[in-house]
């Protein structure tokens, strides 16, 4: 079958390419080809009462499907180029910006409009910060929260799924050049266009990696991010949620001088799993409905870590630390920080007797079994930098739950236009190590669309 345009891809990147392309040039026949199924269809097995941990499904639904792993996220649009990518430095930060709003009117337009816009500006918490060594990060941020953001995405895939062909349970084997544009070829057959989108995600590094060998297109290595996520009485960060919902907080160690970062901040929010490639590591969700609210805040802790001779892989490293600690726990481990710090590790029992009630079923253990000695360290040293500003975050029942981890794709070689050295392969969102966040991926969509749509196909 023959397309104007295939996107590669149905998360937020693949999605906001669509949505841009429909609305400038309705006239275009476009495809999207996604991994995973449906949103209505995307049900994790996980229900807390016969299943309770990750089963591996051979297609993770929290991971793929419509809406990419940002789906069951909780929601969270930050229109900042201080962290969640670089993509302004292919398209300049004016537009880069500009681009973020556009993309958040569209999700107040779809269903967000009753969500709140939360920003760092002129907060008091900001000085605080920086007397503790600490350096909170400027940011606006949309919190839609993870029913709001499944709201959105139904109501998008509403408008979308009779402008657009979408091609769910259809992985895409392999891309071929061909005549005035490319095939994609698939189980269910081969498919042709004048211009293709990929959009992956960061769930597509291995696969992006191995479309980049194929068709000579230069990568080089990015970063990867590993650390665990941390549970604890709302109380305790009331004061920054309540006013920011989501303080980016950085502290530099001491120790290495290792960058630790919170991520993800889910007030009121749940632990959840997440299967990548065979590999359960965590994350976290929060909702926007009353009924749904815990009261648990939970956030990832992060050391960035960057590799470049002679070994390259930042991904390989993270990936073999998430194996270790699914070899050691089945999974998930969860640990007391006061069990931590006493050098013991969890058990069932002073699990049951701790002040916080975790959220996710996981197995009491040992990080320091699992976690670097550095990247522990630096973990244990920010909980305390933290404590400054958030007394109670260093308690001995704060828990931890390991281990957390990002992969970030290979740095696809791509010029202004996120287009590759092959004429008409756009390559965006987080597949393509140029983005990090929602916000981004789903700007360089709506960017790419518009260079396609700009150029008369």
């Amino acid at each position: 079958m023959k397309y104007d345009v295939i996107i590669i891809g149905a998360g937020p990147g693949g999605i906001f390419s669509a949505y841009e392309l429909t609305k400038l040039r309705p006239d275009l026949k476009i495809a999207v080809f996604e991994l995973g199924r449906p949103l209505e269809k995307r049900k994790c097995p996980i229900n807390g009462d016969t299943v309770k941990n990750c089963i591996g499904c051979k297609v993770c639904s929290i991971m793929s499907g419509f809406g990419g792993a940002g789906a069951f996220s909780d929601g969270k649009y930050n229109i900042t180029n201080d962290f969640g990518g670089n993509l302004h430095e292919h398209i300049g930060k004016k537009q880069a910006l500009e681009l973020m709003k556009y993309v958040d009117s569209i999700n107040v337009e779809y269903g967000g409009q009753n969500t709140k816009l939360y920003t760092t500006e002129g907060t008091a918490l900001r000085k605080i910060c920086m007397q503790n060594k600490l350096n909170l990060l400027d940011v606006q941020v949309r919190h839609l929260g993870t029913d709001i953001n499944y709201i959105v995405l139904e109501n998008l895939y509403a408008l979308l799924k009779d402008k657009v062909e979408f091609h769910f349970e259809t992985p895409v084997k392999s891309i071929k050049k061909a005549y005035n544009g490319y095939t994609v070829v698939t189980d269910k057959g081969d498919f042709d266009s004048e211009k293709l989108i990929v959009s992956v995600g960061r769930s597509g590094s291995s696969w992006m990696e191995k479309i980049c060998k194929e068709l000579g297109i230069e990568t080089k290595s990015n970063r990867v991010d590993i650390g665990v996520r941390v549970e604890l009485p709302s109380e305790i960060f009331s004061h920054i949620t309540d006013e920011l919902y989501e303080g980016k907080i950085v502290y530099r160690t001491e120790k290495f001088e290792d960058e630790v970062r919170t991520f993800c901040m889910n007030p009121h929010g749940i632990v959840v799993n997440e299967n990548t490639n065979g590999i359960k590591t965590v994350n976290g969700h929060s909702f926007e409905d009353p009924s749904k609210k815990t009261k648990n805040t939970n956030f990832a802790l992060l050391v960035s870590k960057h590799f470049s001779e002679p070994f390259k892989d930042g991904n390989e490293y993270a990936e073999s630390i998430a194996r270790l600690s699914n070899m050691l726990g089945g999974g998930v481990i969860v640990q007391r920080f006061g069990d931590l710090m006493h050098g013991r590790r969890s058990t069932p029992s002073r699990i049951e007797e701790c002040t916080v009630t975790p959220t996710l079923s996981a197995t009491p253990g040992d990080l320091s079994l699992v976690l670097p000695k550095r990247i522990l360290d630096g973990i244990i040293e920010m909980i305390y930098a933290l404590d400054k500003v958030a007394p109670g975050t260093a308690n001995d029942d704060t828990l931890l739950y390991g281990v957390e981890v990002k992969f970030y794709n290979m740095e696809v070689d791509v010029d202004n236009n996120l287009e590759t050295k092959l004429p008409g392969l756009y390559v965006i969102g987080d597949g393509s190590g140029v983005t990090h966040s929602l916000s981004h991926a789903s700007s360089s969509g709506v960017y790419v669309a518009r260079q396609i749509a700009n150029n008369n196909l």
